[in-house]
């Protein structure tokens, strides 16, 4: 499967990585090793630090979009003013498991599953589970991300595949599923450290991520496939992360470990958030 993102080195607090023609190198606080390939840093497209600020070096050069296929789904990607760009490379493997999961739990179940994506950025999760046939629902409080994703689902010619695009506050819009009795095969949810909700609601994970598990436990079909959990926030382990998990399952197989990014086999991986994930089997 064509993939144009690769992790190039890392070190010294920073990565270096390549999406397709563009190299970027931007702030890793967890690289603490000294770089492996130190020549390879001054072919950067262009550069992206927080020191004073939040500060561009060559962003002229990547003034405009560009379009990557990472694992399979083409992602239009931007240099915005956070050093975010639309995608987050260290979670495509969870794409092409997820994929792969509905894709064979439609044939085991003879009907197309739904696939419910909180916290979902810029779509990446939700365009794979598409791609597998999947009925989809994909939630953001930010209406610009949502419109992203949207423009990326065009990309991958999934303009008329079934994807719901909900701009709401994830506790809001879990707690009217539950009452309209919408229910899930397959979640994904990704909650951010700190956020806010469409209309400014405060989401702290320490205070409000058992809340929303307790609702994704009510959302969850009668038979589901899985349910996985994520996060870039600091203390929350793949052990904590499968705990938190197992609270609702008395049943199934647990899997958790490290989100990384990673490039040829010579380069060291570098570690970039948790998972965990409950299956139904």
């Amino acid at each position: 499967m064509n993939d144009e993102y690769e992790l190039l080195d890392s070190g010294n607090g920073k990565k270096l990585e390549r999406y397709g023609d563009i190299i970027l190198e931007r702030p890793a606080a967890q690289a603490v090793w000294a770089p492996q390939f130190s020549n390879r840093w001054k072919n950067a497209t262009a550069r992206f630090d927080r020191v004073g600020g939040l500060n561009w070096e060559g962003r002229n050069k990547v003034s405009k979009p560009w379009n990557v296929n990472v694992a399979g789904v083409t992602m239009k990607l931007s240099a915005t003013d956070f050093g975010h760009i639309g995608v987050f490379p260290e979670t495509r493997a969870l794409w092409k498991w997820i994929r792969e999961m509905l894709d064979k739990q439609a044939k085991k179940k003879g009907r197309a599953l739904k696939f419910l994506n909180l916290f979902a950025y810029s779509g990446g999760a939700t365009l794979a589970a598409a791609q597998s046939g999947a009925q989809c629902c994909h939630l953001d409080a930010s209406k610009g991300m949502v419109d992203w994703a949207r423009e990326n689902a065009v990309l991958n010619n999934l303009t008329d595949a079934p994807i719901r695009w909900i701009v709401d506050d994830v506790i809001k819009f879990l707690r009217r599923e539950v009452k309209r009795g919408n229910r899930y095969d397959g979640i994904l949810l990704d909650p951010p450290s700190f956020g806010r909700g469409k209309k400014g609601e405060l989401y702290k994970i320490e205070d409000q991520l058992r809340t929303t598990l307790d609702l994704v436990d009510q959302v969850v079909s009668d038979d589901p496939s899985f349910v996985i959990l994520t996060s870039h926030t600091p203390g929350f382990s793949p052990i904590v992360l499968r705990n938190l998990l197992a609270q609702y399952h008395d049943r199934g197989t647990f899997e958790c470990g490290e989100m990384l990014l990673t490039g040829k086999p010579d380069v060291n991986d570098l570690p970039n958030g948790n998972w965990a994930r409950w299956i139904n089997e």
